[in-house]
Parts: C-alpha cells; sequence; structure tokens
C-alpha cells in the first residue's frame, strides 16, 4: 500500500500525520516513510533516523566548446527554457533555468556542446526504530524539484507500506 499525505499549503500536519502513521504501523509489517517533501523535509525532525546512505542528485547542464561553435544559434531555438543565448560571437548559458533535456547538445551540428554534472540536491536513507527512512533535500537556491523526489521514490522497493509526504503542489512521479 502507498499512502501519499499531501496539502497544497505549508504548516497544515503533513509531517505529523506521516511519521504518526508510521509509527503506528511498523508493529504490522514492513513501513517506509519517503519525505518527498524535498524544499523543506522535516520527517527526521521527528524520526531520528540514522542515515546510512547518502548521494548527490544531478540534471546535466550544457558546457560550450566555443573553438567548435560556429554560433549558429540551433541550440537556442531548441532550447525549450531559455538557457541559452547566442548574441553576436558570444554565447551565454543560464544554468538555473536549464531543465537538463540533453536538447542543445543533441540539435547542435557542430556537437560544441557537451553537458557537465551540476548537482542539485540529495537523497539520504537509513532507518529509524524499524522504519525504513528517505528524504530529498532540494538544495538552496535550486528550483528543480522533480529529479530529486524521483531518485528519493527510487530507493524505496513498494513492499508492505510507504508513506510518502508529498511537496506542496507537486505530485510524486
Amino acid at each position: 500500500m502507498i499512502l501519499s499525505i499531501a496539502s497544497g499549503k505549508g504548516g497544515t500536519g503533513k509531517t505529523l500525520v506521516a511519521t504518526s502513521l508510521a509509527l503506528a504501523l511498523k508493529d504490522r509489517g514492513k513501513v517506509q516513510l519517503v519525505d518527498c517533501d524535498v524544499e523543506e523535509p522535516d520527517d527526521h525532525i521527528f524520526m531520528k533516523p540514522v542515515i546510512t546512505h547518502s548521494e548527490a542528485v544531478s540534471i546535466p547542464v550544457p558546457e560550450i566548446a566555443e573553438d567548435k561553435c560556429t554560433y549558429c544559434g540551433r541550440c537556442a531555438e531548441v532550447c525549450a527554457y531559455n538557457a541559452i543565448a547566442v548574441v553576436d560571437k558570444m554565447i551565454l548559458t543560464f544554468p538555473h533555468l536549464c531543465h537538463g533535456c540533453g536538447a542543445c547538445s543533441y540539435f547542435c551540428p557542430e556537437k560544441a556542446i557537451t553537458e557537465k554534472a551540476k548537482i542539485i540536491g540529495i537523497v539520504e536513507a537509513g532507518y529509524s526504530d524499524g522504519i525504513a527512512f528517505v528524504q530529498g533535500k532540494l538544495a538552496v537556491g535550486e528550483a528543480m524539484a522533480p529529479p530529486i523526489i524521483r531518485k528519493a521514490r527510487a530507493l524505496t522497493d513498494n513492499e508492505g507500506t510507504v508513506i510518502l509526504t508529498c511537496l506542496r503542489g507537486l505530485p510524486v512521479p
């Protein structure tokens, strides 16, 4: 069973409900608590987990080899998020706007664009009082929550009861 605890507003008690459910159900079988509220993960405050695994979450962002670039502007044309701009003989990248789709490098006729990993947060896993625990943390100033939520969900095995604390207004992928 997967239970998602969500609300359209912060401060409504998602954390309290999720952690209380996890503690109440732990004697009835396997329980996993997954804090997908990656902007403000608070389940750890109540659970005090022992973290046994931590890994960075990144997205690919463009890196331009200007010696290969002809400034044709194809990369800027295909970028749906305006993360690349070509002005005269200058190319500008805006990594905070990039969604890591890879279109710019795929469509570059000169193959002047490669991708480098940009860390946007971390995912941690562990346990607390017999409950498997996972939480995602979005780095300060980052806006791309879905990759961290996906990684946190990937660390669950969907056996027993999975309790998700969901990010306000964002469905769990």
